[in-house]
C-alpha cells in the first residue's frame, strides 16, 4: 500500500516548479501503479500552451477558475469540473485565479518532467 501526504511531498524532488505553476506528484512511474496523479498549482493570470505528445492526461478542479481551450473552442473551469486530453491535443489553459486541478497521467510520469514555456513554444512530456 503507498499512502503519501501533501504535506510531505511539498518542498521535496517530488514537489516540481514546471513554469506556471507547481505540480506535487503524489504518484510517479517507480510507483509501478502504471499512472501518475498530481495534485497541481496554476498560477493566476498565467497562460500556457501546452501539449502531452506521450501522456494522456485528465484533470479534476478543486478550487479556482480557469479555461482550457482546445481547437479554437474554450471551456470554463470551476470547482467540480472535469477535462480529459484524449487525443495527445494540444491546448492552452489560462488561470484566471489560483487554480487546484488534480491530474492523472497515462502512461506515468517519470518524475522530474517540467514544462518549456520560453518563446510561446508548447511542452511535450
Amino acid at each position: 500500500m503507498i499512502i503519501r501526504k501533501l504535506s510531505e511531498i511539498v518542498h521535496t524532488e517530488r514537489d516540481i516548479a514546471w513554469g506556471n505553476g507547481q505540480s506535487r506528484r503524489f504518484l510517479i512511474e517507480t510507483d509501478g501503479m502504471g499512472y501518475s496523479l498530481t495534485d497541481t498549482i496554476i498560477y493566476p493570470g498565467t497562460e500556457s500552451l501546452l501539449e502531452y505528445k506521450n501522456h494522456k492526461e485528465t484533470c479534476y478542479c478543486l478550487e479556482g477558475e480557469g479555461e482550457v481551450e482546445v481547437n479554437g473552442v474554450v471551456y470554463p473551469i470551476q470547482p467540480g469540473t472535469m477535462y480529459a486530453l484524449d487525443r495527445h491535443d494540444k491546448h492552452y489553459l489560462r488561470a484566471k485565479t489560483p487554480l487546484r486541478l488534480i491530474c492523472v497521467f497515462s502512461p506515468p510520469l517519470k518524475g522530474n518532467e517540467a514544462h518549456n514555456l520560453t518563446n510561446g513554444e508548447s511542452s511535450c512530456y
